[in-house]
Formats: C-alpha cells, sequence, structure tokens
C-alpha cells in the first residue's frame, strides 16, 4: 500500500508522522506527492517511516519497487496458472489472495478487468455463482478495446480492420464486457 494510502487509511496526517517519526515533514510530503521516489530515500528514513506506522520496511517499500510486466505477458501468465492449477483451484487462488481487488487499488485496470473476467468465464463453465465481492466492479470496463498483440499486428500487417472484427465476432464474453477482445484461454503452451 502505498504512503499516501496508509497514512489515509490510519487516519495520520502529514504533519503528525512527520513530527512521531522525526522525517522531515518536506521530505515525507516529497515522498506523498511522488516527487521523491521513498526506494530512493535512505534506509534510516525507511526505518523511521516503518517502525512509525508499525510496518515493515520490505512491506512500506513493496509497492513502490513492483514492476508492470506487459499485459500480453500478463494474460500469458494468467492462462499458464489456469492451466497448472485446474479450474476450481484457480478461482479459489484468485479470490483468497483478492488479487482482482488489489490490482483495482494499484489503478492497474486492464490487469484487474482480466481477472476478474476470467474468473467469472471459469464460473460459467463450471457452473458456479459468481463471487458477488466484485458486483460493483462489473459495472465498470476500460475506456478503449484491448486487442491482443496478434490481431493488432495482422490488422496492421493487412491494413485492414477485418482482423479486429473477426476478434470481436470470436470473444468471450466474459472478457468483452470489460473491453478486452479474447478468445482462446486454454490453448497454451
Amino acid at each position: 500500500m502505498l504512503l499516501t494510502e496508509l497514512l489515509s487509511q490510519r487516519g495520520i496526517s502529514k504533519y503528525s508522522l512527520a513530527k512521531s517519526s522525526g522525517v522531515p515533514y518536506t521530505t515525507l510530503n516529497d515522498i506523498c506527492s511522488g516527487k521523491t521516489h521513498l526506494a530512493k530515500c535512505s534506509a534510516e528514513t525507511v526505518y523511521r517511516l516503518a517502525k512509525d506506522l508499525h510496518v515493515s520496511m520490505e512491506e512500506l517499500l513493496d509497492p513502490y519497487l513492483e514492476k508492470r510486466c506487459s499485459f500480453e505477458l500478463f494474460k500469458s501468465n494468467v492462462c499458464h496458472r489456469l492451466k497448472r492449477l485446474g479450474d476450481l483451484d484457480f478461482i479459489i487462488d484468485v479470490l483468497e489472495k483478492d488479487e482482482i481487488q488489489k490490482y483495482y487499488d494499484k489503478k492497474w485496470y486492464p490487469e484487474c478487468f482480466y481477472l476478474l473476467a476470467m474468473v467469472d468465464y471459469i464460473s460459467r463453465v463450471n457452473h458456479i455463482d459468481l463471487c458477488s465481492d466484485y458486483d460493483e466492479l462489473r459495472k465498470q470496463k476500460l475506456g478503449e478495446i484491448i486487442y491482443p498483440a496478434g490481431v493488432i499486428v495482422l490488422s496492421l500487417t493487412e491494413e485492414s480492420d477485418e482482423p479486429k472484427k473477426e476478434a470481436l465476432r470470436e470473444a468471450i464474453p466474459e472478457f468483452l464486457r470489460y473491453n478486452i477482445v479474447e478468445s482462446e484461454v486454454r490453448n497454451v503452451v
């Protein structure tokens, strides 16, 4: 969780944290505004903040160090995970870890909606009721349609929108609901 979110969640002001931790207010303000990256701060600064917030240094730094992979790689990883775990264990794993909400909170909307679509799709094909925890998210979608990279390349190569139109016709409804074009999630090698 980002420092600003942690402060908000705990009802602590930047001034109060600066005073109690001994970290200068200007430093804390720069971290919260994004002007200074927490991962680039001294170990002492991170230690003081973590200690005062009663979290480990790792917990405090984790959101700032996480790297976001390409969406194509993310989709591939999800499909491989589905294959490895199997349908039911995949759904249980995603829901227990609350990954959908975590991606949403990080504002990683394509990943959030892809994972939600996958859970909904796998639930449908296995005749499992949808998890109602995400009903509010199901009312949203991405602003623009995301096509698979292969479809985009084919469309550009052929100088035609026909590959995109065909991909839309073949798209799995649960994915299309969020403006994600996906037609095959099980054919992974």
